[in-house]
């Protein structure tokens, strides 16, 4: 056990709060200041599957910046459901949190207020409280990776819907009886405008032995299994016209589904994050196009802004250091 985090004493200094994001293979924490701005960051290994041995890495993380910076409350960022008070994890996919009380067993740990948050939460409130959506009165965020996440902010807080699971995007169908989903449906979204569905279009080229894959196929040595979305945004970026021509038809899947969103939803912003973001208009133009073509009352209605998200992989931990003050000053 560590020895009690030391206590800020410097009234004239701002709060600082810290942020925690854990992913499958990293837990990153930083300390935030109320501007949004990270002072230090650190980073470890995710230990594995095991809830016991990641809440001792976050102890770990804590109390290292805390015997530097002045912290006044903990929020924690990671994929899955949270219940909507914030203190426990319903269900993690990456972890073995089933039903766990993660802020009790933390804050017992850490002598410090906790908030536990959704990972997809805390980037689209940082996106919007420092982001591409400031001043925005109602805002989506989607982050585009293995999958989508996707977060709703209106009117200055986060939407998290009557059973704190709002938010899943990527799990409307879109294609009745398409691809597999990993949730067990098929024809989702996320099967069609994300960086495992980019991959996957190019590693099917690939095993066709199409002509059109020789550039992807080099710049994965010739393997079509180490084609991945990654590897296909990047060649994208360097002029490859194959790999062009997969994002754009990812792109075009992306903005279909923003327009059933706005559908739904009508938003003043899109945000677009994650990996899969990084191609910027490359993706975001056939989004934006296919968007107008397929929204509803097309002509006569405003028009979402569709922008790419501006904090990058920092969002989560942002965020959830944010939230966590913001929790802080309502208590």
């Amino acid at each position: 056990m560590f020895p009690p985090i030391p206590a800020p004493t410097r009234a004239s200094v701002a709060p600082l709060s810290l942020g925690i994001d854990i992913g499958g293979t990293k837990v990153a924490a930083g300390v935030v200041d109320p501007h949004g701005v990270i002072l230090e960051e650190v980073r470890r290994d995710t230990p594995g599957r095991d809830a016991r041995a990641v809440e001792a890495v976050i102890a770990e993380l804590v109390h290292e910046l805390g015997q530097r910076h002045p912290i006044d409350a903990v929020g924690i960022g990671a994929a899955g459901w949270m219940d909507l008070s914030g203190s426990r994890v319903v269900f993690s996919p990456h972890l073995a949190w089933r039903d766990e009380p993660l802020r009790e067993n933390l804050e017992g740990m850490l002598g410090r207020p906790v908030l536990v948050t959704n990972d997809a939460d805390a980037a689209a409130w940082a996106e919007w409280r420092f982001g591409a959506g400031r001043d925005r009165d109602r805002m989506v965020m989607l982050t585009l990776g293995t999958g989508i996440g996707g977060a709703l902010v209106i009117d200055g807080r986060v939407e998290r819907g009557s059973f704190g699971m709002a938010g899943e995007f990527g799990h409307q169908i879109i294609m009745p009886g398409g691809h597999r989903c990993e949730c067990g449906n098929r024809g989702c979204w996320e099967q069609y405008a994300s960086g495992n569905a980019l991959g996957r279009e190019g590693r099917e080229l690939a095993r066709k032995q199409s002509p059109m894959a020789a550039g992807l196929l080099a710049a994965a040595h010739g393997r079509p299994k180490g084609i991945t979305g990654s590897v296909v945004t990047d060649l994208a970026l360097q002029g490859e016209p194959t790999a062009r021509e997969l994002v754009a038809e990812v792109g075009e899947w992306l903005g279909l589904g923003i327009a059933n969103l706005a559908a739904a939803l009508d938003p003043a912003v899109f945000i677009i994050g994650g990996g899969l973001s990084a191609a910027g208009d490359l993706l975001l133009e056939p989004a934006r196009r296919a968007y107008l073509r397929n929204l509803t009352g097309r002509g006569y209605r405003q028009e979402a802004v569709i922008a790419q998200a501006q904090l990058g992989p920092s969002a989560g931990l942002i965020g959830a250091a944010d939230l966590a003050r913001e929790q802080l000053r309502l208590r």
